[in-house]
């Protein structure tokens, strides 16, 4: 098998997993609160990190970074996994799936306007009308198709799923300093932010025995959404000879997930999230126009 075809089958893996999470999100939700889906995730996502770093045999670069990158992955951990997914995962308790989905995918336009300040990076006339399109869509989406109404299903949730895309870009702005190799780096960031999640489980909720169902559902979150599907897309990236060819199949996901969403959670999908969701779609093709 060519090296283009397993780049090609190694993102689309990745693609139909990722299309995957924001039903299991939601199924899980229904076990645990935030902060435990987030603490049983990651400790889950953490294990398997560190199993794919061992098969590769690269676990004792773990033990090789400097002290500057340790207190790097401190900071990046306090933002990923600790504060994006905390975010994240409250927004998608009080949002229905199919708005909380579309609005996290805003990310990448957030990441452009926030490099301007970060990176001293210029904001194209591309980029000036992707953040109205894509926004445009967000208030559609959030307004289930009546947007002139500005009546959103619930403010709290939409602006916590904004925030959290900040957060997120902000994760991504600060990862470019790091030289490590970025599976070692995602390890160790796990591990750092691992100590913030336990203590502010420990302060905000009860200590109780966890329900199988809530524990098989942050099980997969965090085998799949945290761990394997971002060392898929590396290989893919690494692999293909096209990176434009296996970036374009991240457009795929969204509207997949509106499948599973439907199919799954029973979720009615309204006309305005599949309009406002391919605002914001729009929106991110606008950024690749040179």
């Amino acid at each position: 098998m060519s090296s283009q075809r397993r780049a090609f089958l190694f993102g689309l893996s990745a693609v139909l997993l990722w299309s995957t999470v924001a039903t299991a999100f939601k199924l899980s939700l229904r076990h645990f609160s935030p902060i435990e889906l987030l603490l049983y995730s990651s400790a889950f996502s953490t294990m398997v990190i560190g199993v794919i770093l061992a098969l590769q045999g690269k676990f004792f670069l773990v033990f090789q970074c400097s002290r500057r990158e340790y207190l790097l992955s401190i900071f990046l951990g306090l933002l990923n996994p600790f504060l994006y997914y905390l975010i994240l995962f409250k927004a998608y308790e009080l949002l229905p799936a199919q708005q909380a989905q579309p609005i996290n995918y805003t990310w990448a336009i957030t990441l452009s306007l926030l490099s301007v300040p970060l990176l001293k990076q210029k904001i194209s006339w591309q980029q000036w009308l992707a953040l109205l399109i894509s926004y445009c869509g967000v208030v559609v989406i959030s307004t289930e198709g009546r947007p002139f109404s500005l009546q959103f299903t619930d403010p709290l949730g939409v602006g916590l799923a904004l925030v959290s895309t900040v957060v997120w870009a902000l994760y991504w702005i600060y990862n470019t300093r790091d030289r490590r190799d970025p599976v070692v780096g995602l390890f160790v960031n796990f591990l750092c932010g691992f100590p913030f999640i336990l203590c502010y489980y420990l302060l905000t909720s009860e200590l109780r025995i966890p329900p199988l169902s809530g524990l098989l559902g942050a099980a997969y979150v965090g085998f799949f959404e945290m761990g394997l599907c971002f060392v898929l897309w590396l290989m893919a990236m690494k692999l293909t000879q096209n990176t434009a060819r296996i970036s374009n199949l991240i457009f795929i996901s969204p509207f997949l997930s509106l499948i599973f969403i439907h199919f799954l959670l029973g979720e009615h999908i309204v006309p305005g999230t599949f309009i406002g969701l391919s605002l914001i779609v729009a929106g991110l093709l606008c950024q690749r126009i040179k």
